[in-house]
């Protein structure tokens, strides 16, 4: 099960795990937020996510607000496919531009609500399936953390809160998972060839995300898929001794 999943990383993880013969359903709320500056994914981008891969991804309109919403998404899974062997934490929204003391409360919230406490609420509904696997287990749970979680960033202070606070979860976690066979970590990707990435330029008044390259060590934007690549790895097997820890995918952001 992956959230955000209609585009950007989100997306890019679908379509990996598919190609690796995973069963997925792809999450997204499919829905813009008043309190944003820019548009969110669409239904029509879920479907076409969903639509390159057959059967094998069932797409879902469900915002992880909505915690019974996400309940009913790890229903689908159990029903639909036997059981839920991973869930990928990717849904997050940007704001910010402005130093942290004039954030206004909108801004918090809209962060803090899908940023973080939607995470939260991905852990409710699905590690209690991942549990309900036959010992011995392979569970997995993956969060979308950020460089920003390492690294503050001008003008971003209450994203890299939430951010933090993503780490932070994902560290608690994985110590209440302790012997169970479920491991779960996070992702924190650099500046990424995403939507979300146009939007931050956006805040800071840029017309392209392309000057964020110099903060790479690798002098690039970073590809989704490259991004997705960690998050599979990840959900799969080689990952059993990685648990409580941040794979950095940041391309030395934070080197």
């Amino acid at each position: 099960m992956v959230t955000g999943a209609a585009r950007g990383i989100g997306a890019a993880v679908v379509h990996r795990l598919a190609g690796d013969g995973w069963r997925v359903v792809a999450v997204d709320a499919c829905a813009d937020d008043p309190r944003l500056d820019y548009s969110l994914g669409t239904r029509a981008e879920l479907e076409a996510v969903a639509a390159a891969h057959s059967d094998a991804v069932l797409p879902v309109v469900a915002d992880v607000r909505d915690e019974p919403a996400l309940a009913a998404a790890v229903r689908l899974a159990t029903s639909e496919f036997g059981g839920l062997d991973a869930a990928v934490a990717g849904a997050c929204v940007m704001a910010g531009g402005r130093a942290l003391w004039e954030t206004t409360d909108d801004e918090w919230d809209a962060l803090y609500e899908t940023g973080l406490r939607g995470v939260l609420h991905l852990a409710r509904v699905a590690v209690p399936a991942l549990l309900a696997r036959p010992r011995p287990r392979s569970g997995r749970f993956v969060a979308l953390a950020s460089a920003a979680a390492h690294h503050g960033l001008w003008h971003l202070a209450a994203y890299s809160a939430v951010k933090h606070g993503v780490v932070g979860l994902v560290r608690g976690l994985a110590a209440d998972l302790r012997g169970t066979g479920v491991t779960a970590t996070a992702v924190s990707p650099g500046s990424t060839d995403t939507a979300m990435l146009s939007a931050t330029a956006a805040l800071y008044g840029l017309s392209s995300p392309e000057s964020f390259r110099a903060q790479q060590l690798v002098e690039r934007l970073l590809d989704a898929d490259e991004v997705a690549a960690a998050v599979c790895w990840l959900c799969g097997p080689e990952s059993a001794a990685v648990t409580g820890s941040v794979l950095h995918a940041d391309g030395g952001f934070t080197g």
